[in-house]
Parts: C-alpha cells; sequence; structure tokens
C-alpha cells in the first residue's frame, strides 16, 4: 500500500484548495471524495475575488456572471440599490464547475482522486493514518478533514463536538432569461432572524431563504413562494433543496494528532453573512502550508494552522457575530439606520470583495443601531 503524504476528505473548496497547494508543493496527496464528480451542491455562488490570492490560476472558466451591484428590500419594498464602487467584483458561480476546477488544477499537479469512494472507518497505526473505504485502505502521513457540515471525519478523528450556530437554508435554482445579471438581491423582514436572496447567473437565479439566529419563526417554503414570483419565478419550476450551515461561534482547537479540519466541517462560515466558500478556501490554503511544514519537520507545525485560523478569521469573526446579533434582534431599526445609510452598499461590496474588514466597519453599524434603538 503506497503511503501518501496527506489524505483529504472531501473535495469541496477546502479540501480542493489544500490538495492543490499540497500537490504544488510536491507532496503526494489523495484527495477522497464520497460523491460522484463533478457533484451539484445547493449554493448561493456568490465568490470573493479575495480568493483569488488563495488560488492562483484563472477561475474565469467557473464564472457564470460578475456582480457589481447590490439591491436591498425591506419586506420586499423600500428599496436601496446601488454599485459596490469596489476594486472587482464579486462571482457567481455554480459549484459543480466551480469546485470542479480547483479539483481538476489539483490533480493536473499530481494530486489523486478517488470520488464515489466515502470513508469509512480511520485508524492511527505505525505514525500514520489509515482511512477505511469501499475501494480499501489507504495510508497517510497527515489528514485534512474537509467533508463539510454534515461530514463525520472529524468525529471519527477524535475531535470533540465543534461549537457553532446552527443555521438552516433552502436554496432553488431558477433557470430563464436574464434581463440583469449583475445585480445581487437581499431582502430582510420577511424572515425573522434571517434574510431571503436572489444571486444572478447568466442562465437564471440562486435563490434562497435562510435562518442566521435563533428559531425558525416563519415557514421558508412559503416565503420563498411569495419571493419568487417578484423575479418573474413560478415557484413548483425550481428545484429546492435544504441543508444546515455551521457559523463561527468562536475559536476553537482545529488540530490533533497528524490532522487538521478545514472549511465548513471546522464551523467557519460568517456568522452574518453565512458565507463560507471564502473562509473555506482560506483555510485549506492554511491547512495545506501547515502539513508541508510538518512534513518538512518544523516544530509545532499544526498548532500553527489553529493559531492563524484564530488570528486571521476568528478576530474578524467575532465583529461579524456582534453585528450579527445586533442587526438580527433589531432588524427594523438596522435596516433604517444602517442599510438605508448613505455609503452602505459600498461598505458592505468592500466586506464582501475582501477590500474592507469586519474590525474597521462594525463598530460604526454597531453604533448605528443601537442609536436608532434608543
Amino acid at each position: 500500500m503506497p503511503i501518501h503524504d496527506c489524505l483529504i476528505i472531501g473535495a469541496g473548496p477546502a479540501g480542493a484548495t489544500a490538495a492543490y497547494h499540497l500537490a504544488r508543493l510536491g507532496r503526494r496527496v489523495l484527495l477522497i471524495e464520497k460523491a460522484p464528480l463533478p457533484r451539484v451542491k445547493p449554493c448561493g455562488g456568490g465568490v470573493s475575488p479575495e480568493v483569488s490570492r488563495w488560488l492562483p490560476f484563472d477561475l474565469a472558466p467557473a464564472a457564470s456572471t460578475q456582480v457589481t451591484r447590490l439591491r436591498f428590500t425591506w419586506e420586499m419594498g423600500s428599496p436601496v440599490e446601488g454599485d459596490f464602487g469596489t476594486r472587482e467584483p464579486i462571482w457567481m458561480v455554480r459549484r459543480e464547475r466551480f469546485d470542479q476546477l480547483i479539483v481538476d488544477q489539483a490533480v493536473a499537479l499530481g494530486a489523486e482522486l478517488k470520488d464515489a469512494n466515502a470513508a469509512t472507518g480511520f485508524r492511527w497505526a505505525n505514525h500514520r493514518w489509515i482511512v477505511e473505504t469501499p475501494m480499501g485502505d489507504f495510508e497517510g502521513k497527515y489528514v485534512i478533514a474537509a467533508d463539510g457540515a454534515l461530514g463525520k471525519t472529524a468525529k471519527m478523528l477524535g475531535f470533540p463536538a465543534m461549537k457553532h450556530t446552527l443555521a438552516g437554508a433552502l436554496e432553488g435554482e431558477a433557470h430563464c432569461e436574464m434581463k440583469d445579471s449583475h445585480t445581487a438581491h437581499l431582502d430582510f423582514g420577511t424572515i425573522p432572524n434571517g434574510y431571503l436572496w436572489a444571486f444572478p447567473k447568466a442562465d437564471g437565479w440562486s435563490m434562497g431563504a435562510g435562518i442566521f439566529r435563533g428559531r425558525q419563526k416563519r415557514n421558508l417554503h412559503e416565503a420563498l413562494e411569495v419571493y419568487a414570483p417578484t423575479f418573474g419565478i413560478i415557484p413548483s419550476g425550481m428545484s429546492i433543496a435544504g441543508h444546515p450551515i455551521k457559523l463561527w461561534d468562536g475559536d476553537q482547537v482545529l488540530h490533533t494528532q497528524n490532522a487538521l479540519i478545514a472549511g465548513e466541517a471546522a464551523c467557519l462560515a460568517d456568522p452574518f453573512t453565512a458565507e463560507g466558500i471564502r473562509p473555506s478556501i482560506f483555510s485549506g490554503f492554511v491547512a495545506a502550508h501547515s502539513v508541508h511544514d510538518a512534513l518538512s519537520g518544523k516544530d509545532r507545525a499544526l498548532e500553527s494552522y489553529t493559531r492563524r485560523i484564530h488570528e486571521e478569521w476568528g478576530s474578524e469573526m467575532r465583529w461579524a457575530r456582534r453585528v450579527a446579533k445586533l442587526f438580527y434582534s433589531m432588524p427594523a431599526v438596522a435596516y433604517r439606520f444602517v442599510v438605508r445609510e448613505s455609503g452602505a452598499i459600498h461598505r458592505m461590496g468592500q466586506l464582501l470583495c475582501g477590500e474592507a474588514r469586519y474590525s474597521e466597519v462594525a463598530q460604526h453599524a454597531i453604533a448605528r443601531i443601537l442609536a436608532g434603538s434608543s
């Protein structure tokens, strides 16, 4: 049995990014994915241009369209609309194409792929991990668990239960002729503790409804049935799927014996917007370099992964969580005094595009909400 430098479980953005960078660094990598590829995944598909920092190849083949404008509404009325004014747009992707592009880049550099092959068990023997799968056992010096919110790898590797805020979302795809494929729509107020969205693709809309704080107080299917017709979409014609999202809810240890956990399996999704692709790619990049350092003999390389995620992502998510708690507890006040404020769309665009940080804009938003509620 060949011994791989790293076994990566999950071929989503986190796992595929880790495989790409380890292969690029000359490491022997095996990427194991339970689903046949390419696989369809419910997702709004918004990708921050900041990910180009960690994926140094052309992502244009996976982009369906580019978003340069935001349109906010309150209970499907009182619109606020404008341009981001950012240096680069947000890319809108279909996940089956986007994820596959990263996987293909990793394979082109020498990473091995075993898809339609679920990891069913792990054991530690002879100073390496052995993963059990229907295709047989595979050995690796290190493991990266990147199998998403529903993944079981972290538990099988001995990680404790991961703390998180559990969000729920419904996502639907509607194919139609597009008159405007450059404006993303977000509606607040209709969904308590969450929002509705309609994200454009070149050939239609990705629409959804999500609850991000507290308990569900409205039927998400009913909300989508009201929202979709405002875009000329017949709800019965949409393919709709539900899925959980594990939002960041505090720093935690992300390494164990010769193993790391990355992406949504590590509960890194933004607690305010529920954005998951960017933190997944970032964590996959950092995980790959940490494993490479460990293989090179660098002391406490895996600990550095946890520390860097805390310092560069967790520090920002503390501010995102504070904004989320206030925004979703007082949404009418937040919409009036933050969303409708001059410059709000530009600030949100900067956050989504990686040109601003929560630590730079959150205090202003929090102060506006508190002032408006007094």
